[in-house]
């Protein structure tokens, strides 16, 4: 193994502090580094090393070598794999690479069809996070012996009363909360975000100076595993009669025209309807079952509650039903890129769900409703994936 390339700069020396911050262990504790390739988790792991752990870099194999070689800006696989390997042996610590192909095909990728089939929007990189990264990938760590495992996600971890919380990235421009949101408090006590409380332009300055290749390589883009943001390629092959023909139907009940598969529409959109009553329409609803796409004016897009699924709670208290039960005042997300608005914990339609103080426009099913404390609006309380909306409460 090639001895380590970094030297010292008053930069990474604050990168590395700020590591030691984040980590919060003892030097020589052993860490296992995932390392996907770009620079976040490469300068990760780099810092990490400089603090004096013993750090471990593992990288997963989530899809086809073949077809990530053609996609720039993709992650794990291909030249991402490569990279991170070049990294880990710069930088001096041992590598390893995982073939998690077939679980990622199961948990993410068919996960992403099926769900487009139910008439939801998804969010694959949720998924990817709450299954391979957070759940399989930390089995690994442990049996290297690990005490803990460190991502480049920007995220802080912050050590509470109670525990370990979850909060937003200092840097709201970098925050990754929304795709996080169902870590639980037994991976959030294991986990350590070393880049949560810095800038990205700071990361990459660090990069440069500790000579490391992928210093300027571009962030990944879109989703890894769909060619060129084309994600119905991905669904027409792996569920074909996701592009049998429907109605397009206005929501008071008349057929405005036909549609080639509800795989190829979401909730709020308004472009490629290609049918025209004057106003403006935009996608209220996709009734799957029934193969219809349901159209109507942007005021049909307000939601005043939403229903959830699969929910994870790592606020005070015992649960998220128990929350719902005392009306918990919260502050949801339902977009990544949205602001969180104001609402209150409630059972609705007999499930846990939201109510929104001000109706929120274009909520999709499928979708994270992301969950923040108004009293402390960086924390995160848990979320959802948002079953149905209520359009009228």
């Amino acid at each position: 193994m090639n001895a380590p390339v970094l030297v010292p700069d008053r930069l990474s020396d604050g990168l590395t502090q700020a590591a030691r911050e984040a980590v919060r262990l003892p030097a020589g504790t052993r860490i296992v580094a995932a390392m996907s390739g770009g620079v976040d988790s490469t300068v990760t792991a780099a810092v990490l090393a400089r603090a004096g752990y013993d750090v471990v870099g593992v990288t997963l194999q989530l899809y086809d070598h073949g077809a990530a070689i053609q996609k720039k800006g993709a992650c794990c696989a291909g030249q991402d794999i490569h990279d991170a390997r070049t990294a880990a042996n710069a930088i001096g610590i041992p590598h390893y690479v995982l073939d998690y192909e077939s679980r990622f095909k199961q948990q993410v990728i068919e996960d992403f069809a099926d769900s487009y089939l139910r008439g939801e929007t998804p969010i694959p990189c949720i998924r990817c996070n709450q299954t391979v990264k957070f759940r399989d990938l930390l089995d690994v760590a442990r049996d290297l012996g690990a005490e803990a495992m460190a991502t480049g996600h920007y995220v802080r971890r912050e050590v509470g009363s109670d525990g370990p919380e979850l909060h937003r990235a200092a840097d709201p421009a970098r925050d990754q909360s929304y795709f996080l949101f169902a870590t639980t408090a037994e991976q959030l006590a294991y986990l350590r975000f070393p880049l949560g409380a810095l800038p990205k332009p700071a990361v990459r300055a660090a990069a440069m100076e500790l000579g490391l290749a992928v210093a300027d390589k571009p962030d990944s883009q879109d989703i890894c595993f769909v060619p060129e943001g084309r994600y119905t390629t991905v669904i027409d092959r792996l569920r074909p009669h996701g592009a049998e023909p429907g109605d397009i139907v206005h929501q008071d009940g008349r057929v405005l025209g036909r549609h080639e598969g509800v795989t190829r529409y979401t909730i709020g959109q308004r472009r490629g309807l290609n049918v025209a009553v004057g106003d403006p329409l935009f996608v209220v609803k996709i009734d799957a079952d029934r193969r219809q796409v349901i159209v109507g004016p942007r005021e049909a897009l307000l939601t005043h509650a939403l229903g959830l699924k699969e929910t994870n709670w790592i606020g005070d208290g015992p649960s998220v039903e128990a929350a719902c039960d005392a009306g918990r005042p919260v502050l949801a997300r339902v977009r990544s890129t949205r602001e969180p608005a104001a609402g209150r914990l409630a059972w609705v339609e007999g499930q846990p769900g939201l109510v929104f103080d001000a109706a929120e426009e274009g909520v999709a099913p499928g979708q994270a409703c992301v969950l923040y404390a108004p009293e402390a609006p960086t924390r995160v309380l848990g979320g959802g994936f948002i079953q149905g909306t209520v359009r009228d409460v």
